[in-house]
């Protein structure tokens, strides 16, 4: 799972906590391509946020690493109380300058590989109902709906699901 990804100049890994800040950045570019009126400044120390799941025990950081530098970041665990057959993809980034370059994928199925190397039947994950782009992505890899939530009346995210194990 972690290593280079044949044909495609990049390169997974696990983030390592002095990249935290480098995270941190790369995180702002991404999150401002579908805010159009700027990133919420909910009082979120987005530093201490990383730094809590790069360092953390029962969790993963992977990035993508093209030309030297951090160019995709995915973070994930089974969440708190959740059945450990499923995993959830708390955040996953492209840094824009990188999109449509592969990175995205190979990072993708580096999740994916990691998920069936630990046994998980299936991933969830949110995705911001005005990110267009990502739920794209997200629908081009083989996520869907999830039918045990669906959208309600006002809210933000769409939740999706996808079938590590082919359900």
């Amino acid at each position: 799972m972690i290593g280079e990804r044949p044909g495609t100049g990049t390169v997974i890994r696990t983030v390592v906590p002095a990249e935290t800040g480098t995270v941190v950045a790369l995180h702002a570019r991404a999150r401002a391509t579908y805010y159009p009126d700027g990133i919420p400044q909910d009082g979120t120390d987005w530093a201490a946020v990383w730094h809590a799941a790069i360092t953390r025990p029962d969790g993963q950081v992977l990035c993508a690493v093209r030309g030297g530098r951090i160019a995709g970041l995915a973070s994930f665990r089974v969440p708190e109380g959740a059945d450990a057959d499923t995993v959830k993809l708390f955040q996953f980034h492209v840094d824009p300058d990188h999109w449509r370059t592969g990175v995205g994928t190979a990072l993708h199925t580096a999740c994916v590989e990691q998920w069936r190397a630990d046994g998980h039947r299936a991933a969830v994950l949110d995705v911001h109902v005005d990110n267009h782009r990502a739920q794209a992505f997200y629908a081009r890899q083989g996520w869907t709906p999830d039918p045990a939530h669906p959208p309600a009346e006002g809210d933000h995210h769409l939740f999706l699901r996808f079938p590590v194990r082919g359900e």
